[in-house]
């Protein structure tokens, strides 16, 4: 029985092709351990969870407007209650489901932080707050 060689390789000379097979046989089998030996990722998603409280108060929106200031001791009031990031943001969804919604007016001390400030904006512009208007601008007209 003679051997059947494949090609134009009759003339005995060396094939000049490289046999690939074995190294991707290789190559599969060092992925599939580079794939067992990677740690699973564990991700945390930090979530606020509302804390249980047997009885609620609600929210003390006012019908017609609400004052949002912002202090020089990084304080935030909402109609002269401290409040933080979170409660406003409560207070701004319940104000805007109201009917008429009512006026913000905020109005940053002048020696506010812009941080503060600017945190607060964008609390507001999250709760698509309609109506909104600074307050107390003449305290800079010193500056």
């Amino acid at each position: 029985m003679a051997m059947q060689t494949t090609g134009d390789n009759s003339s005995g000379e060396p094939m000049m092709e490289i046999n690939t097979t074995p190294l991707i046989d290789v190559m599969l089998v060092l992925l599939i351990m580079f794939i067992i030996t990677i740690p699973i990722q564990t991700h945390a998603v930090k979530l606020d969870l509302p804390q249980n409280q047997d009885n609620p108060t609600p929210p003390p929106v006012e019908p017609i407007k609400n004052k949002v200031v912002v202090t020089g001791g990084d304080a935030i009031l909402w109609n002269g209650t401290p409040v933080s990031l979170t409660q406003l943001r409560q207070y701004l969804d319940v104000s805007q489901q109201m009917n008429p919604v009512p006026e913000l007016h905020l109005q940053p001390e002048p020696n506010a932080r812009y941080e503060i400030v600017d945190r607060v904006l964008a609390v507001t512009k999250q709760a698509h707050v309609e109506k909104m208007g600074f307050v107390g601008n003449e305290a800079y007209g010193n500056f």
